[in-house]
């Protein structure tokens, strides 16, 4: 039989009867277990002791080629190229959306359908939340976080050059800062897309630290502002800069989306979701992170340092790194 034959047919079973009255053939019925690689190698031979009242059988069993072989050395090349150009695309995609979102709110701001403290909050809000739910559309290589790393990283050199006024760009000075000054892209926005790209690379999408941390950021942080600016007039008694409205729906929306997108990542089988004791676990850090929040401490720290790295630690705790 020719090599394509045993290449085509994983498995043959031939069995045979022995009429033979021999001691050999008394000693017990026998399985001989023939094995082949794809290539049409040698066949190697084993016995092993078949107490059955059945003949003897012969099986054909394929053998996976030795790892060293050009037919796995092929099989894994293409494994890799196929990951690596789901990477790419994937970054693409990723980039080509975050860039498509500012430029499409510097639209709308430009022609007042949307107020600039308003807009710079939605960029906020959506930028980080859309970003974190392409992860799963990268590979499972180890090289996947690298890939996706480079989205927030391109983001921070956008961030420097135009806030070092190497080059200019109004419309999206206007659209993510409170005052339209490029200096200002040098603090709240840069700190946010450092925190992206911290997230990526150290907790990646296995981990539920670094989802909880950037839904606080995102979710919790952005709603808090829109809400606040916008309904804050009971100010809290230990900070006149922010309000019960803002720090109510701080933790209300840092919750839900945080809960909404741990489930997301569930449901691709990055972790499990035990639903008591993780809905609780999100409850503690939204408390934390809003509480930080609250503090009279902006003037110093950054609410896109302040809130990320206390849902960091918090998450540490109860989920555990």
């Amino acid at each position: 039989m020719g090599g394509a034959a045993f290449r085509s047919a994983a498995t043959a079973v031939f069995s045979s009867s022995s009429s033979s009255s021999s001691s050999s053939s008394m000693a017990g019925r026998m399985r001989r277990v023939w094995t082949l690689s794809p290539a049409g190698l040698p066949l190697a031979l084993s016995n092993s002791a078949w107490p059955s009242p059945f003949p003897r059988s012969f099986t054909l069993v394929a053998s996976p080629p030795p790892l060293s072989s050009p037919t796995h050395l092929r099989l894994r090349g293409r494994a890799v190229a196929r990951a690596l150009l789901q990477d790419a695309a994937a970054t693409i995609f990723s980039f080509s959306g975050a860039y498509s979102l500012v430029r499409s709110i510097d639209a709308l701001t430009e022609r007042n359908l949307i107020q600039k403290s308003l807009s710079r909050k939605i960029v906020h809000v959506l930028s980080g939340l859309l970003y974190m739910s392409t992860w799963p559309f990268f590979s499972t290589s180890a090289a996947a976080r690298y890939f996706a790393a480079v989205v927030p990283f391109l983001n921070c050199i956008r961030l420097l050059s135009y806030g070092l006024r190497i080059f200019t760009d109004e419309s999206l000075v206007k659209s993510i800062s409170r005052e339209g000054k490029p200096e200002e892209l040098l603090r709240g926005p840069l700190y946010f897309v450092i925190i992206l790209l911290l997230c990526v690379l150290v907790f990646w999408r296995d981990s539920p630290v670094g989802i909880v941390s950037l839904a606080m950021m995102s979710g919790g942080d952005g709603f808090a502002d829109i809400v606040g600016r916008r309904y804050g007039t009971t100010k809290l008694p230990y900070n006149q800069e922010k309000s019960w409205a803002g720090s109510i729906s701080m933790f209300a929306f840092g919750f839900l989306i945080s809960v909404g997108m741990l489930y997301y990542f569930s449901a691709f089988g990055y972790f499990h979701f035990d639903q008591p004791e993780m809905v609780a676990r999100v409850a503690l850090i939204s408390l934390a992170a809003t509480v930080v929040e609250s503090l009279p401490i902006s003037h110093v720290v950054d609410d896109n340092i302040s809130v990320p790295l206390t849902s960091m630690l918090s998450a540490l705790l109860l989920f555990g790194p």
